[in-house]
């Protein structure tokens, strides 16, 4: 009876959320059809909010005090996490598919680890910990998937990011998606019509999709992303024409004086988009790089913020300085271009609120719940 007097406050609380929110007045707000009430009535339905009260009352008080603890060591799993999860839900819903490690000596499986869009991922080993942790004391009763939904949640709030609800009750997939992760990822370099696509197939609209890219607020790009807008744009051997001349030398900088301060420190080093290694080693190379900026850290300084959850982002869209071209190409339309502008407006509550959202909105897509699916023991296997 407790939870569902919980459910319906969360989701009355919901409701009123979509209401138009301040500093984009003038854009039309999510319209709450038939078909948006069966899909947010739907997940009620499946997912609970403490679903673990009975089978494991501990587990949401575990996942949180060990994010807490590895925050505590590594301000950067926040940003890690927070990726992770959007890879993993943006491909097939949120199943923990791309925790599934490839199957060794089977050379005709693939995981999405594997998949391009991926290799770069990290947190993979931060989930395990907690799994493990949570197997001591419930085994084989939270699933990764469920780990993964509240972890990073958790790692988001202690980041300076809003706290939103998670619905609990996911259950894990039995096999990975690689050659849906490899077509279906958005890209650094996606035009804003083939992003509003990917984003618009699974639900999420425009307002959803510039709030979560607003993610990019925290954690750091690494310069690989941006190394073909930088020499050699859609293959001319030339930079991104749209990128001001003064943007391009510093950012050019950045990437070059990294790549030197790396290479100071080992005789081999190369650059990842260029280096004829292997294929592990390139995949390891790419996780480790340390060729990377951020908006904040790196060229936001002349703005006035604390580097968190907040509105630089957006205001470095606004002067042409987006990071990734898919980023900066917000602004090539006029209803995102719109919603930037509105969030760059205040002082990012509207921003925080709109994501909190959207986050409840990734996190219950095509979830599997009931009797599909499994609960691993280990979230690699």
């Amino acid at each position: 009876m407790l939870n569902g007097w919980v459910v319906s406050v969360v989701f009355i609380t919901l409701l009123v959320s979509l209401c138009n929110p301040r500093g984009v007045s003038d854009i039309k707000t999510l319209d709450f059809s038939q078909t948006h009430t069966h899909t947010l009535f739907s997940f009620l339905s499946t997912l609970q909010y403490d679903f673990y009260r009975e089978s494991c009352p501990n587990a949401e008080n575990i996942v949180r005090s060990s994010v807490a603890n590895i925050y505590s060591h590594h301000h950067d799993i926040s940003a890690s996490l927070l990726r992770l999860f959007f890879h993993d839900c943006f491909i097939q819903g949120c199943d923990a598919s791309i925790l599934l490690d490839p199957i060794t000596g089977d050379e005709t499986y693939s995981t999405e680890k594997q998949a391009i869009p991926n290799l770069t991922l990290k947190g993979f080993h931060e989930i395990d910990q907690i799994k493990e942790e949570l197997e001591r004391v419930c085994p084989r009763v939270v699933s990764c998937a469920d780990i993964l939904s509240l972890a990073t949640r958790d790692a988001v709030v202690l980041a300076g990011g809003p706290f939103y609800p998670v619905f609990t009750g996911r259950r894990d997939s039995t096999r990975a998606y690689f050659k849906e992760a490899m077509a279906d990822m958005p890209r650094p370099d996606d035009s804003i019509n083939r992003t509003l696509y990917l984003f618009a197939t699974r639900g999420l609209d425009e307002r959803d999709m510039v709030s979560l890219l607003g993610a990019h607020n925290i954690g750091k790009i690494g310069c690989q992303f941006i190394l073909n807008r930088l020499y050699n744009f859609s293959g001319t051997n030339l930079p991104d024409p749209s990128i001001d001349p003064e943007f391009l030398n510093q950012m050019r900088s950045k990437c070059q004086e990294k790549e030197n301060n790396d290479n100071s420190g080992s005789q081999d080093h190369m650059s990842p988009a260029s280096s004829p290694v292997s294929k592990e080693a390139s995949v390891e190379k790419l996780r480790r790089s340390t060729l990377d900026m951020s908006y904040f850290q790196e060229l936001s300084s002349a703005l006035s913020s604390e580097g968190g959850f907040d509105t630089h982002y957006y205001k470095s869209l606004l002067s042409g300085r987006g990071l990734l071209y898919a980023d900066q190409q917000l602004m090539a339309n006029e209803k995102t271009g719109r919603l930037v502008q509105g969030y760059a407006s205040d002082d990012g509550s509207t921003f925080r609120r709109d994501f909190a959202r959207a986050m409840v909105k990734l996190s219950v897509l095509d979830v599997l719940t009931g009797s599909q699916g499994q609960i691993r023991e280990r979230c690699g296997y």
